[in-house]
């Protein structure tokens, strides 16, 4: 597909953009405030954005019970690596290139929270065994040294109307995973969705 009038440097870009207010040009932190640190041990879910450092880039959602996020200290957290569909892009991503982006969501809050940093993959006991009571002990868990904090304000919740149910009635039509793969695979949705139905309950019973 031919991309018109496409920009290909900074300057080219920053004309057409106004100056950051100096609160988002201050937001950046390198270490964890003590309000930071209440949203990551009560957050239940995280977008755990990876590249290979090449071509390819991943971002995946991971969610669990409020500790699946564990601060290790004012500068370190770890993510537990919950039972999956072992493809392990995220962590061999990491592997080959051990930086990583963490968007944090909190159910009901507009605002979200971001760190960014050096990443690796560690399955040191003393880690492992500091999760929550709630989940099994991971075989692996993803530490990530924040370089970079900062919270995102509201607007794109708001925009998107996340959380208004009001507004999912217009979504309901929406296609489901089951749909997607039937249409890609060629199977009956209803067949998918079963199989599915039957592959997160014996999936999450192992978390």
């Amino acid at each position: 597909m031919e991309i018109n009038d496409r920009i290909t440097d900074l300057a080219g870009l920053r004309e057409l953009y106004r100056d950051a207010s100096g609160v988002a040009a201050d937001k950046v932190f390198d270490s964890i405030d003590e309000s930071s640190a209440e949203f990551i041990d009560r957050c239940p879910f995280v977008v755990v954005s990876t590249s290979n450092g090449t071509d390819a880039m991943d971002a995946s959602p991971r969610g669990g019970p409020p500790g699946f996020i564990q601060r290790l200290d004012e500068r370190h957290v770890a993510i537990a690596d919950l039972n999956g569909n072992n493809r392990l892009d995220t962590l061999e991503n990491i592997v080959a290139h051990p930086y990583i982006g963490l968007l944090m969501v909190m159910p009901g809050k507009d605002e979200t929270l971001r760190i960014n940093g050096p990443a690796q993959i560690t399955t040191d006991p003393a880690i492992l065994d500091g999760f929550t009571a709630e989940l099994r002990r991971p075989k692996t868990a993803i530490v990530v040294e924040v370089a970079e904090l900062y919270a995102h304000c509201a607007k794109a919740f708001r925009r998107a109307e996340v959380w208004n149910p009001e507004s999912w009635v217009g979504h309901v039509a929406a296609p489901d995973l089951a749909t997607i793969a039937g249409t890609q695979f060629g199977f009956p949705d209803a067949d998918i969705r079963m199989a599915l139905e039957d592959s997160y309950v014996s999936d999450l019973s192992r978390d």
